[in-house]
Order: C-alpha cells, then structure tokens, then sequence
C-alpha cells in the first residue's frame, strides 16, 4: 500500500509560480516512478508530467513543457511539481500518483492505467 498527499494548491494570478508537494508513504520511495495528472471543471483528468524511479527521467505533456519542472528528493519520499508562468488554464484539481508495477528504473509512465495508486489531489486556482 502507498499513500499519498498532495499540498502546494491555492490561488495564484496569471504568471505567478506555484510548487506541489506529494508526500508518500506505504514503500520505499525509490522503488516506483511517480507522475502528476490534473483535472479541470468539466473535463477528463490529464497527465502533466513524470518521473522515473531513480529521478533522471522526467516526461512532460505538452501543456507543461517549458513550464512546469518536475523533481523528487528520495530521502524525504516527496515529489514536487514547480509550475511557472501559469495561466488559468491551468486551473485545475492536481493529482500526484505512483506507479508501484513498473520495474524499469528509467520508465516514466504517462498513461492513468499505469498508476496504482493516487492522492486525493490539491485545488490550483490561476486568476487572470
């Protein structure tokens, strides 16, 4: 079992900054690569980015690219989402989650079905 919470979200103006923190818990850290997927009113939830187990890979959607920076410290079982120049596009319930079945330390999953498990997510409001 890996448990999850995520911290960070709250109101921001369009161009500010904002960092999210994911906390787990359950299992060693280092052993599953984690990934950050958001969810905006009225629409399906989407990834946003990745990172492998060991933290050297690191996969980005699009909207994200340029933007936003995804890290983990292992010694603290944390993940961050570093997210700059946002826009209320952005708006959206962000969610972190592991994937605990992947044995390839570099693999960065981007697909939901490849996470097993998920935080109950954090709000991100951007304001124009």
């Amino acid at each position: 079992q890996v448990q999850l919470v995520e911290s960070g979200g709250e109101l921001v103006q369009a161009g500010g900054s904002l960092r999210l923190s994911c906390a787990a818990s359950g299992r060693t850290f280092s052993s599953y690569a984690m990934g950050w997927f958001r969810q905006a009113p009225g629409k399906e939830r989407e990834f946003v980015g990745g990172v492998s187990r060991s933290g050297r890979s690191t996969y980005y959607a699009d909207s994200a690219k340029g933007r936003f920076t995804i890290s983990r410290d292992n010694a603290k079982n944390t993940v961050y989402l570093q997210m700059n120049s946002l826009n209320p596009e952005d708006t959206a319930v962000y969610y972190c989650a592991a994937d605990t079945r992947s044995s390839t330390s570099y693999y960065v999953p981007i697909a939901e079905y490849e996470y097993d498990y998920w935080g109950q997510g954090t709000q991100v409001t951007v304001s124009s």
